[in-house]
Formats: structure tokens, C-alpha cells, sequence
């Protein structure tokens, strides 16, 4: 199956969304992007997904990253399920969705990206989209990808967390350990020197000694 890998372009495909039809690329102009996808719509574990994405859309604005769903149903059906997804948080629908939703009816799109779950089919036997999480740079390629299985909902918290390490690490020399939540201490990259590291980090690094006598595991303030 066709599929993007991570450094890849994605293909600036033209796409029917609920805000119209958008060509990728120029939707997302210099600013970083989610493109996360759906197994279909009226389906209870997408809508808890996109509500919580909704409630998180400030979130990922304020990282200058813009949001945009995908489903294998047709615009028109995606209109009526987001009054269904913006009222999950409230007693009734509040607002319009505040990032468009991709109609892939005829799943070229999901096709293109690999998207498809083998595993979760529809009442016609047709594969379902599994639940994949493209995070795409400025630069239009592919950052991060990660893959759930329909039956498995995703964790939009991790995901914003990841994004604070892709742009974190993106201008500076530094990795980001187990667990890592923004202000906390980051790693110094091994390819970095000693020497060149006390340039790059005017506060020093910290070195945490370990039985093969290595100097690998170097801690330092973003």
C-alpha cells in the first residue's frame, strides 16, 4: 500500500473539506499542520476524538499549527456530524467546527496515504481508515506519523506534547528524553562535541556518569 515516510513531501493533493475544496499545500501556507484521519463519521470513538480536538483547537493555534480531519464519508454527512461532535462537550451544539474535515467518500486520498486498516471494514466489506496522525512542518514534510488502529483512540495531549518537541528541536541542538514536558531539561545531540555544546549552551551541560565509562547522556536548559 502507497504510504508517506517521515521526510517525505506530502503530495499537495486537492481535497473537498467542509470549508470547500483546499489544495494541502496551500492551506497550510508557512504554518505547521495535523492531518489526522477517521475510520467514519457517527462512530462514538471519532466523535470523543474530534471533540477533544475541537476543545484543543486554541491549543495548537497558539503552536501556529493548523488542524484538518479526515473522514471516508461525504461533506454533507460531515456537516451533520459536527453538530454532533461540537455538542459532546456541552449540552448542545455551540459553535461550528473550528477546523475543516476532509470528504474522502471514495478513499483516493486515504489510499494515497496509506491510511487504510485492513483489519476494520464496513458493512460492505470495504477497509475502514485507521486512525493516523500526520504532523507536517513549514517545509510541507512529514514530521511525525503516528498510527492507531480503528478500535483505539488517540491521546491528543501526547500529541501536542510531540509537537512542542518537533519544534523545539527544530532550531536548536538538542533532543528531548522520556516523558519530556516543555521547561523541562532537554539532551544535548551526540553529534554535538563537548566543546561545541558549551558554545551552543551558555549555561553548561550536566553529565550523568553511567558504567561503560561513556559520555553520552548530557542534560542541558532549552
Amino acid at each position: 500500500m502507497p504510504g508517506i515516510l517521515l521526510g517525505d513531501v506530502l503530495p499537495n493533493f486537492e481535497a473537498e473539506t467542509t470549508i470547500g475544496k483546499i489544495k494541502f499545500h496551500e492551506f497550510l501556507g508557512n504554518s505547521w499542520g495535523i492531518l489526522f484521519s477517521h475510520p467514519r463519521d457517527f462512530t462514538p470513538v471519532c466523535t470523543t476524538e474530534l471533540a477533544r480536538a475541537a476543545k484543543l483547537h486554541d491549543e495548537f493555534k497558539k503552536r501556529d499549527v493548523k488542524m484538518i480531519a479526515l473522514s471516508i464519508d461525504s461533506v454533507e454527512d460531515h456537516h451533520k456530524w459536527s453538530e454532533d461532535i461540537m455538542s459532546f462537550n456541552q449540552d448542545k451544539a455551540c459553535c461550528p467546527m473550528p477546523f475543516p474535515i476532509i470528504a474522502d467518500d471514495k478513499r483516493e486520498l486515504s489510499v494515497l496515504l496509506g491510511m487504510l486498516d485492513p483489519d476494520e471494514r464496513d458493512k460492505d466489506g470495504l477497509p475502514l481508515t485507521a486512525r493516523c496522525v500526520f504532523v507536517v512542518g513549514p517545509d510541507k514534510r512529514l514530521k511525525l506519523s503516528i498510527l492507531y488502529p480503528a478500535t483505539t483512540g488517540r491521546n491528543f495531549d501526547e500529541i501536542l506534547r510531540a509537537i512542542d518537541s518537533l519544534q523545539l528541536t527544530a532550531t536548536k541542538k538538542v533532543a528531548t528524553p522520556v516523558d519530556w514536558k516543555p521547561g523541562q531539561e532537554v539532551m544535548v545531540i551526540p553529534s554535538l562535541s563537548d566543546e561545541d555544546a558549551n558554545k551552543h549552551f551558555p549555561a553548561g551541560f550536566t553529565l550523568k556518569e553511567v558504567p561503560s565509562g561513556k559520555k553520552y547522556i548530557r542534560y542541558t536548559k532549552p
